[in-house]
């Protein structure tokens, strides 16, 4: 996980396959960012490799802290 050119960069070991990928995703970031998936949504992406991902309950400037210190 990091970030380049401003965008998080997150590899998934699990497949992209019945929505595993997405799973695993939400499940790290819920993790990372201490909040409940229910805060999570993708918004745009959710069968590309390329998603946007909204994040309640947390401002941008803690996101970004609390990723870059992961």
């Amino acid at each position: 996980m990091g970030f380049t050119a401003g965008v998080l960069q997150v590899r998934i070991a699990a497949p992209p396959i019945k929505g595993k990928a997405n799973d695993e995703l939400m499940r790290l970031l819920s993790d990372v960012l201490g909040v409940s998936k229910s805060n999570l949504t993708i918004e745009k992406g959710i069968t590309g490799r390329k998603k946007t991902i909204v994040i309640t309950g947390l401002g941008q400037d803690r996101v970004v802290k609390l990723l870059k210190g992961h």
